[in-house]
């Protein structure tokens, strides 16, 4: 098996990944809603979500239409921070649970989370993000999205983090 195919398969296995994403999200959102939850700032939402698309697209469309030499050392360095941003992500959604969502809801008069990784910080799940959206092009060495990601996201996540602190705010200490 090539390179490309394996990271073919890598991004396939992402974006099953995000699939499954969006189905806990939807479940938690209906839970949430039966429970008085409020939506905070769904305007940036869309946004988001082309650019994760973008960033799985992106990567395929550079590594097959460049194929540039993948660079081994650097490949499975990028795989090990894939799958460490992976382990972190559902450590978050695990935690909050039925909380969970990719949309910024909150239930009132529920309290903040301060358990598992929310223990350590505010916004574990962005750190994942962050590492992600470099890690994950960088592993077929596409580095033309993981820069154009990253200089996206940051003023989407400026966004993202305002919008949620504001929701989280409402919250009971």
């Amino acid at each position: 098996m090539t390179g490309y195919v394996a990271f073919t398969i890598l991004i396939v296995l992402v974006a099953i990944e995000r699939v499954i994403e969006l189905r806990v999200s939807k479940r938690n959102l209906r839970w949430s809603a039966e429970h008085g939850g409020v939506e905070f700032g769904r305007s940036h939402y869309p946004f988001m979500v082309f650019l994760h698309v973008f960033l799985l697209v992106g990567s395929l469309v550079e590594v097959w239409v460049w194929q540039k030499p993948l660079i081994p050392a650097l490949s499975w360095t990028m795989f090990a921070l894939v799958l460490l941003a992976q382990a972190l992500r559902w450590w978050c959604i695990t935690t909050l649970g039925k909380r969970w969502n990719t949309l910024v809801v909150v239930v009132p008069g529920m309290p903040r989370v301060t358990t598992g990784p929310y223990r350590f910080m505010s916004h574990p799940n962005y750190v994942a993000v962050v590492v992600e959206g470099i890690a994950l092009p960088m592993v077929g060495f596409a580095w033309v999205t993981a820069l154009v990601f990253t200089v996206l996201n940051m003023p989407l996540l400026a966004v993202r983090l305002r919008v949620e602190n504001a929701a989280l705010a409402t919250l009971p200490k």
